[in-house]
């Protein structure tokens, strides 16, 4: 069997090439838009990809099912209850793909989502599986948070029970050995304990995973259920467009260049604005009216919390990083990129009059600040399992996955410093509060790691 995994750390997202070696067949898992990778390692290993399975309808990220079915002429396969809009394959519970000396078989592992499935895969004669392939079901460390699909009519017990009894009764009594393959690995808002490590074995998982120990269903839901990070404001877009007929990405398409004038005419139409330069090159200076969305991070589930779905987008970025911007965006299904601003350092030099700096305090300013300004609104973006950590006093808690839709909890007119972790996070939310009329708006250099490491 031939196995390759494709991670992606800017989406902390699994997708995986398994072939077999006697036939020249295989299948890709959970692809992404951008599919040249698997299209070309394919040719390399003399493999035909005849299948592409999905183990769920993703909301993180947008599928490449339908970019790789019409690259190769492979059927798309889903689990039996996916209520999919284009020309698919659905697999019951027990049913098998045959590749020849590979065989995978489909498991029904409702949970993450009403139709998530995982995939075992079957070696020659052997009458146990060699890995399973787990999707957002199983992780290393972790389960997939069955609370995502609240917003569109599944609640969290109702899910969450339905999980519990996916991993006991399909997942659980896998051997020991068999090796275990999940989407998504740490840093990923499709749960809140996933590891850095991208696969594992079931023996590991039974010993060391908190949500398969010895528990009865109900505490099982709470336990899973707690301290969830805020999912960011684009998966349900992604969720409702991974079941659709929609447009294919053509990665060989490059971003159109703009002039200032263009970039302009963009902007009064109503494009955002999107710097993804590294936070403290747009502290320095930028564009006034710009996000601050470094590409350095996690740069597409960022601006798919701060920006709508459907917004038309232009881009500032450093010479060179025009397509990997433009990539990153499209595999979250934001495709509305009109283009990139051409020599934006150039247009910031002749144009100073456009250009602002953000103000960054360090952890002594911000001390100050607190101890001087009575009427200053302390901003906490962090997801709620960071706060286990602790916190400043006193913080609003908005996390930036839902800070965009709680802007109305603050107070435009008053000082705002805002902060994250470590500094990333903080310099996208105060650039989103400026944009939304607070004048008067910080954010603090190394976050509350800085703020811990030196006491008062």
């Amino acid at each position: 069997m031939i196995l390759n995994q494709y991670y992606l750390e800017c989406l902390s997202h699994a997708s995986y090439l398994v072939g077999d070696e006697t036939t020249g067949k295989a299948v890709v898992i959970d692809p992404r838009r951008d599919i040249a990778e698997y299209v070309a390692d394919a040719q390399q290993a003399g493999l035909q990809i005849t299948h592409v399975i999905e183990t769920h309808l993703h909301a993180d990220f947008l599928s490449g099912h339908l970019e790789l079915a019409a690259a190769t002429g492979a059927e798309i396969v889903f689990g039996e209850a996916a209520p999919v809009e284009f020309a698919a394959v659905k697999l019951a519970d027990g049913s098998w793909i045959d590749l020849g000396h590979v065989r995978l078989q489909i498991l029904e592992t409702p949970g993450h989502t009403p139709e998530s499935i995982c995939i075992t895969a079957y070696e020659g004669d052997a009458t146990e599986p060699s890995c399973v392939f787990t999707g957002d079901t199983l992780f290393i460390g972790d389960v997939g948070r069955p609370d995502l699909l609240s917003s569109v009519g599944h609640t969290a017990d109702d899910l969450g029970k339905q999980l519990y009894h996916s991993l006991h009764t399909k997942l659980m009594p896998l051997p020991d050995s068999v090796k275990v393959y999940p989407a998504h690995g740490a840093g990923s808002a499709c749960g809140k304990n996933l590891s850095t490590e991208t696969m594992s074995t079931m023996g590991e998982q039974r010993a060391l995973n908190y949500a398969l120990q010895p528990m009865s269903e109900q505490q099982f839901i709470d336990i899973v259920t707690e301290g969830q990070p805020a999912a960011p404001g684009y998966f349900v877009f992604d969720a409702i467009t991974n079941r659709k007929e929609r447009e294919l990405f053509d990665e060989t398409q490059p971003p159109r260049a703009l002039s200032l004038l263009e970039f302009d005419s963009a902007v009064n139409d109503g494009a955002i604005i999107i710097d993804t330069r590294q936070a403290m090159d747009f502290a320095a200076g930028h564009l006034i009216g710009s996000l601050s969305v470094g590409l350095d991070g996690r740069f597409a589930e960022y601006a798919g919390s701060l920006v709508e779905p459907h917004a038309q987008i232009v881009l500032v970025c450093e010479p060179g990083a025009e397509v990997e911007a433009t990539t990153r965006l499209a595999r979250i299904g934001f495709d509305n990129v009109v283009g990139y601003l051409a020599e934006p350092m150039q247009v910031m030099a002749e144009n100073p009059e456009r250009v602002e700096q953000a103000s960054r305090l360090t952890v002594e300013q911000l001390r100050e600040v607190l101890t001087n300004t009575p009427d200053v609104q302390l901003v906490d973006i962090r997801n709620p399992g960071e706060l286990a950590v602790g916190s400043i006093e006193p913080a609003a808690f908005l996390p930036l996955g839902s800070l965009a839709m709680q802007l109305d909890q603050l107070d435009p007119a008053r000082p705002t410093v805002v902060y994250c972790a470590g500094g990333y996070r903080s310099s996208a939310g105060a650039s989103l509060l400026r944009t939304h009329g607070f004048e008067d708006v910080s954010d603090l250099l190394g976050g509350y790691a800085a703020w811990e490491a030196m006491p008062a």
